[in-house]
């Protein structure tokens, strides 16, 4: 793939990623010229070259026209007089998409459900270009705009992010004078209030899902919907609050993003990438951020060019399903050709004129660029660490996109016990059901136990460099899956051999987790009297590797039994992550004495930090100090950490 020709940096306005306004319009142009390419002879259907997604071409062509659209808007709104001749290929393309008579005409939202997601992105777009492309549209095709939208008024839809796009159509329609429903609205906006858990986070939906939607969906919209409500006293109270939340959601979500630009490798549809760069522009472009424009400027770039230097997209404009090249096998049900081009959201700086403050803020560092660090980030249930490597790491024991007491199977994108900025779980390969990496399994006919469903334990900060984290899952072994379509979530489990109890206890420093593992006592169930604790996966190419550890030129990954015995190995999973190279993962495997802790240090970062691991012991109170090789120690009673035993 040839990368894309870039402008100048200039690193005196931009000292951590060189960007300006101009690298922006580069790749919003790039990427708007590769749709021209693949526009049918209407303008109506941009049909992207691939393997079809799960819900048809004909979807797919809709996506490819929906998405980029949103994203030509976004061009649009930030350069009305430049951008002439694209409004004008938009509302051709609109115009045909819309007409019931067309050969291009789209699938409706109240003909297939994918549409209403698109009906939104149309919608937005329409908003954002009222004064360039609705304007542009004869009396026929705004009768034929209002009627196709119209499909969604009324109608059922996921109840997750999926109502913020009824509720953008819907007040599109109500600003063009058209039937509207307000009652959806009000319905809508209630069942996205019963998602909020504090802190600016909501859950997508009333699992413990809680994933890039988090950020690129559900404070994203509220902000666009202010931009269409503007000026109306009744919702001017919910637009102050969506605000605030969206800049406290930003104090964790700002930790999340490694120096080099990457975001967290966690959750569903990742093939959308820079997406992830969608909340920091939201913020921009609400206008009332307390985050300072030059953080939000640099988190925005760093995550865009962090792709662009990898090949998303290349100079062809065009973004295959994938992370930074192509790779398939991450595609969910819903994935296609044209599903890529949410990537749109994170271009939402683009809507705001080259005059706008934010393009003259000098940057300023991230969170990672600043030295280590270790947060508790409370409604995921997650702890995020830093070192001084720039890796993002997150320690996992609050989602799993399950409720507690599920016994469905464990979904590789949810329910392993870390993420990390540097790694990619494993996707692919026998180790999807059979979990090893970042993962706690006991093991049965050799095959490891599934966690989703946990009940969560503790999870505080200890003092200023160390926090900790807890969990108690059922084991289970699942013998027949239902076969669903991948969501990314985890199959239905069918049947399942059902096992004890399992504690796991993080103690979380920097590069380094101490992990405490336990099958409970009092519980007497057939499995092979074994606990696996398999590390960080690691992907790339392996310069040197041993027993429960192994490294690139970059990282190194190791797990270390801190307490009695352990066998140790390494396991080569092949191509099993949309990173470039072959995975391999370390682990340990220590008897299970019920009752009785097992203790290892699980490590991520620069192979010279690997050489010094934590050490512990224990006193006659069942309290472990744990030292670490930096200096310091830290006491935790790993039993007081765990949930209470209750019904799992």
């Amino acid at each position: 793939m040839t990368l894309l020709t870039l402008p100048a940096d200039d690193r005196e306005l931009s000292p951590y990623t060189g960007w300006t306004r101009a690298h922006w319009i580069r790749v919003a142009d790039a990427i708007l010229d590769g749709a021209r390419r693949h526009t049918s002879p209407g303008g109506a259907l941009v049909r992207y070259p691939g393997q079809p997604g799960g819900y048809g071409a004909d979807v797919d062509a809709l996506e490819g026209f929906a998405r980029t659209f949103m994203l030509a808007s976004f061009r649009i709104a930030g350069d009305p007089t430049g951008t002439v001749a694209l409004a004008e290929r938009y509302a051709r393309g609109f115009a045909a998409g819309v007409d019931p008579a067309s050969p291009e005409r789209w699938l409706r939202p109240d003909e297939v459900d994918q549409a209403k997601v698109e009906s939104a992105a149309l919608a937005l777009g329409l908003h954002l270009t009222r004064d360039q492309i609705w304007a542009r549209f004869s009396d026929e095709t705004r009768a034929h705009v209002v009627d196709y939208l119209s499909g969604f008024l009324g109608a059922s839809y996921p109840p997750n992010n999926w109502a913020w796009f009824r509720i953008i159509v819907a007040q599109f329609l109500a600003s063009v004078g058209a039937e509207h429903r307000p009652d959806d609205i009000e319905s809508d906006l209630a069942l996205l209030d019963s998602f909020e858990r504090g802190g600016g986070w909501s859950s997508d939906g009333h699992e413990r899902s809680y994933d890039h939607y988090c950020g690129w969906a559900l404070p994203f919209y509220p902000v666009i919907w202010a931009d269409m409500v503007k000026g109306d006293p009744r919702w001017a109270d919910r637009i102050e609050r969506s605000r605030a939340a969206l800049d406290d959601y930003l104090d964790d979500a700002l930790h999340l993003i490694g120096s080099d630009g990457a975001p967290l490798f966690q959750g569903r549809s990742l093939t959308y990438r820079f997406a992830t760069a969608g909340p920091a522009w939201a913020a921009v472009f609400g206008g009332s951020s307390r985050h300072d424009l030059g953080v939000l400027r640099r988190a925005a770039s760093g995550q865009l060019a962090h792709f662009v230097a990898r090949g998303a997209p290349g100079a062809d404009g065009v973004l295959p399903i994938g992370w930074h090249g192509p790779w398939r096998a991450m595609a969910q049900r819903y994935s296609g050709p044209g599903s890529p081009y949410w990537a749109a959201k994170g271009l939402l700086g683009i809507a705001l004129p080259e005059d706008h403050s934010v393009w003259s803020a000098t940057e300023l560092p991230l969170p990672a660029e600043q030295g280590a660090f270790t947060r508790v980030i409370e409604a995921p249930g997650w702890i995020a660490s830093g070192a001084d490597d720039g890796i993002v790491r997150v320690v996992n024991h609050g989602t799993d996109h399950r409720h507690e007491g599920s016994r469905d199977a464990d979904g590789p994108l949810y329910a392993r016990l870390g993420y990390s900025t540097a790694t990619a779980p494993a996707l692919a390969g026998d180790t999807v059901i059979d979990p090893l990496d970042s993962h706690v399994g006991l093991l049965r006919g050799g095959a490891a136990s599934h966690r989703s469903g946990f009940a969560r334990g503790a999870l505080t900060a200890c003092d200023g460099n160390t926090a900790l984290a807890a969990s108690t899952a059922r084991a289970r072994w699942p013998e027949e899956l239902a076969g669903e379509p991948d969501h990314g979530s985890g199959d239905a489990v069918v049947r399942a051999a059902v096992g004890p109890l399992v504690d796991t206890v993080s103690l979380v420093r920097g590069a380094w987790e101490v992990r405490f593992v336990r099958v409970r006592a009092g519980e007497t169930v057939d499995h092979d009297g074994v606990v696996r604790i398999g590390g960080w996966p690691l992907t790339g190419d392996i310069v040197d590797a041993g027993e429960a550890w192994i490294r690139t030129d970059r990282l190194a990954s190791r797990v270390v039994a801190l307490h009695g015995t352990a066998d140790a190995g390494t396991t080569e999973l092949g191509d099993v992550t949309p990173l470039e190279g072959t995975t391999s993962v370390p682990s340990i495997a220590a008897e299970a004495v019920s009752g009785e802790w097992i203790v290892a240090a699980v490590f991520l970062g620069e192979p010279e930090s690997a050489e010094r691991a934590p050490t512990a012991t224990r006193d006659a109170s069942d309290t472990w100090r744990i030292t670490w090789p930096e200096g310091g120690a830290t006491d935790i009673d790993p039993a007081s950490a765990s949930p209470a035993a209750r019904r799992l």
